[in-house]
């Protein structure tokens, strides 16, 4: 079993930056790859960006491309996902979710509400 619990959501400006983080626990947590995912209102659960396991290997939707970076810490337990050149369409709720792939999500977290204001 794999718990994830999102935090560093908040209220921020057009062209401001966040850092959301992602604690991971349960047993070999650091062998799963980890993902970000965001949902607005009335809209589809939107793919932001995922990691592989070592860190190593990173991918992005394209709407973020440039923008976001998602890193994982030394211990392999600990996700961010750093948002710069932030906009009103970024608004949404973001979840982590973990897998055994960068495609396969089995656990997901409660997620972390960011507002974008312009």
């Amino acid at each position: 079993q794999v718990q994830l619990t999102e935090s560093g959501g908040g209220l921020v400006q057009a062209g401001g930056s966040l850092r959301l983080s992602c604690a991971a626990s349960g047993r070999t947590v650091n062998k799963y790859h980890i993902g970000w995912f965001r949902q607005a209102p009335g809209k589809e659960r939107e793919f932001v960006a995922a990691i592989n396991w070592n860190g190593g290997s990173t991918r992005y939707g394209d709407s973020v491309k440039g923008r976001f970076t998602i890193s994982r810490g030394n211990a392999g337990n600990m996700v961010y996902l750093q948002m710069n050149s932030l906009e009103p369409e970024d608004t949404a709720n973001y979840y982590c979710a973990a897998g055994p792939s960068d495609s396969i999500f089995s656990y997901w977290g409660q997620g972390t509400q960011v507002t974008v204001s312009s």
